[in-house]
């Protein structure tokens, strides 16, 4: 009988022994050597009827508590919806949560969120004992009906933001949009017109490029002063 060292969702390092035994069954990002199981990868555990697997964390971000999020309405219930928030876990939108009055009895949910929608919401609850739990309710939260939805690396989201907000702010005032920011790497725009638009977003490419070279801010100011005059705006 094989032993299993790991509990699901148990934060895994590369070569860290998973498991042991013919019976158990290696799964993805793990190897197996001399009967051991161990894992390739920083990652969580996923343990499942005697299969082992890590699924990477490597620019995965973790939600929290309190992290505002851009998510995707990937599945939609009787009472709840499930949404990607390009994490390692899926999140869940109940009813309750997003919808004033709700009867599951009459009501469809697909008529206030479908698949493919997105939103702007809020992490309520995480534990890493089940799946983080979302609300839309709250002021500059709810599903977004207009602009563009683009992902970004996480790990670039707070040189996008800058010390103090200097860069975001620094990008709405210059070019008059709306820029939404979710910690999970999405971020929304809403221009007043698209190319606007296009020049934001080819903006915050170039400090995902550049985020590692100082003097960003003012290349950023120079590289928008410079698209605007070639577009006329």
């Amino acid at each position: 009988m094989g032993k299993i060292y790991v509990a699901n969702r148990q934060i895994v390092r590369p070569g860290d022994l998973l498991a042991e035994g013919e019976d158990v069954v290696a799964g993805e990002y793990t190897y197996r050597e001399d009967n051991k199981v161990y894992s390739m990868i920083l990652g969580l555990a996923e343990v499942d009827d005697g299969k082992v697997s890590v699924i990477p964390l490597e620019g995965t971000p973790l939600p929290k508590e309190g992290d505002t999020v851009i998510g995707l309405i990937v599945g939609v219930g009787i009472t709840n919806w499930i949404v990607d928030i390009k994490g390692p876990y899926k999140a869940v939108l109940n009813a309750n949560e997003a919808l004033e009055s709700f009867n599951p009895i009459t009501d469809d949910l697909r008529k206030y969120l479908d698949v493919g929608d997105y939103i702007v919401a809020k992490i309520i609850l995480f534990d890493r004992s089940r799946n983080p739990m979302l609300t839309i309710k709250g002021k500059g939260l709810g599903k977004i009906t207009e602009g563009v939805v683009i992902d970004v690396k996480p790990s670039r989201v707070p040189r996008i933001i800058g010390k103090k907000r200097n860069m975001i702010n620094m990008l709405t005032e210059m070019t008059g949009c709306t820029i939404i920011i979710g910690q999970n790497g999405r971020i929304w725009i809403r221009c007043p017109e698209k190319k606007m638009e296009d020049i934001v977003i080819r903006a915050i490419r170039k400090i995902e490029a550049e985020a590692h070279i100082p003097g960003l801010t003012e290349r950023v100011r120079m590289f928008i002063e410079e698209e605007k005059r070639r577009a006329g705006l």
